[in-house]
């Protein structure tokens, strides 16, 4: 098969396409050709070298999401059959025609849908619904404050917070992302200001804050998303574009009785990804079929072109997911 491979760690250049093994499924997985995949800021670190795949995926083949068809089935296979058009995330191995994953680790993609709508949609909005709802408890009625708001994840973090009845407000480096995120739900937009939100944020709650925080930034912004949570506010890292440190007043975390959790889904043992898979058929897929939820795509590259979506998500000049198509 056809995979990217990263020939060691550098920019973009690293990214080579070649012919290698197929992977062949053992107990309880599936493989699926992968019609379509996206990039993630996950590929960019791996690319690098900062950010290594778990033990027991590919160590040089990036891509965490996938849409496609199961193609072969390992012993015990129950749920999935040959044929059947499926979606999900992997721990690596994405960025080719072919990859193995545990069966109940994937859904079905709903009616519909196509290939390259589909592989938008499992880290993002997984990510987004893990952090947001599973873990923070965002419910109708809260106010949620969402950082980059133009990326895959901010999207749908925006779109699954209309649905559910919340009210987002959204920071991003551009006025054009912030406006094209109002046609998808967001209520306000900020544009910080020297990395500075919290007194808008606070203005624009009538100085109660934020009760759900999703921070795909990281670094300074911490602070500012201490300064502008509401009582018993929940603040979610995702991201560390902006810096792995921060410098928070903790007195604002103990009076206000903040939660600040971490979260990230790559790493996870096989029993949590498949409980991320079970999460996207259960939750997401049917948001998705209504119509309450639909995932963004920036620009379709094929997989030969792989090097150039990443200079573009480096460069921040996208809204929404890059996919790629082998």
């Amino acid at each position: 098969m056809r995979a990217i491979v990263i020939r060691g760690p550098g920019g973009p250049e690293v990214l080579e396409l070649r012919d290698v093994p197929a992977p062949t499924p053992s107990r309880g997985e599936v493989r699926v050709r992968v019609r379509a995949t996206a990039i993630n800021r996950a590929d960019l670190l791996q690319r690098m070298g900062l950010y290594p795949a778990p033990p027991g995926d590919p160590p040089d083949i990036p891509g965490l999401e996938l849409a496609g068809e199961v193609d072969a089935l390992g012993g015990g296979v129950q749920d999935l059959a040959i044929g059947d058009r499926v979606f999900g995330l992997v721990g690596g191995g994405a960025y080719a025609e072919q990859v193995v994953v545990h069966e109940r680790a994937l859904a079905r993609i709903p009616h519909g849908m196509g290939f390259e709508q589909a592989a938008a949609v499992p880290e993002a909005a997984v990510t987004a619904y893990d952090a947001m709802v599973v873990q923070a408890g965002l419910s109708a009625g809260d106010t949620l404050l969402v950082h980059a708001v133009g990326s895959g994840v901010g999207t749908m973090a925006v779109q699954i917070a209309r649905a559910i009845g919340a009210t987002s407000i959204g920071t991003a480096r551009s006025a054009a992302k912030l406006e094209r995120a109002r046609a998808l739900g967001l209520a306000h937009g900020v544009l910080p200001e020297a990395g500075a939100f919290a007194d808008r944020v606070l203005a624009l709650t009538a100085g109660r804050g934020a009760d759900v925080i999703l921070d795909l930034v990281g670094g300074s912004y911490v602070a500012e998303d201490a300064r502008c949570a509401a009582v018993l506010g929940r603040i979610l890292v995702v991201g560390l574009v902006g810096g792995r440190a921060a410098n928070v007043d903790l007195s604002l975390v103990l009076r206000r009785r903040l939660r600040v959790l971490g979260t990230a889904l790559r790493g996870r043992p096989l029993e949590e990804k498949i409980a991320a898979g079970q999460l996207l058929a259960r939750r997401i897929a049917p948001l998705l079929a209504s119509g309450a939820v639909a995932p963004v795509v920036d620009r379709v590259l094929s997989l030969d072109q792989a090097a150039l979506g990443h200079e573009a998500l480096h460069a921040a000049d996208t809204f929404g997911k890059i996919v790629l198509v082998p």
